[in-house]
């Protein structure tokens, strides 16, 4: 199992936008804001504007990063890219949000809940 799930769906767009804005990655951090208390923010980034303990997934044409600020707050999520009539979206199915706003990209989470990813102290 994966930190971070990436769908085919989302592989696919993600190496189509890496192309389309001649990036190395599109990134996804978390922020505080929104009606929700945190948003979802997406972005671009080149290579050497990434962290090395920043997450990385490797897509076909692209690559798919999650800051390492954020990360605690996405493990465990699947990043999916749906289409329908009235438009197109990356979907985030994220196991630790307590609840979100309408728009998709406000979120609240439980703090007590987060997962602990740095391991057991030695």
């Amino acid at each position: 199992m994966s930190l971070i799930t990436v769908t085919p769906s989302a592989n696919h767009q993600i190496g189509k936008l890496c192309e389309e804005h001649d990036c190395y990655a599109i990134t996804l951090n978390i922020k505080g804001g929104g009606c929700a208390g945190f948003e979802y923010e997406w972005g671009t980034a080149q290579v050497d504007e990434l962290e090395a303990t920043d997450f990385l997934v490797e897509c076909d044409l692209g690559n798919f990063v999650v800051g390492a600020h954020s990360l605690m707050f996405l493990a465990g999520s699947t990043i999916d890219y749906t289409k329908s009539i009235i438009g197109s979206t990356f979907e985030i199915k994220n196991p630790n949000a307590q609840s979100s706003c309408g728009c998709g990209v406000s979120v609240n989470f439980d703090m007590d809940k987060l997962p602990d990813l740095a391991g057991p102290a030695v």
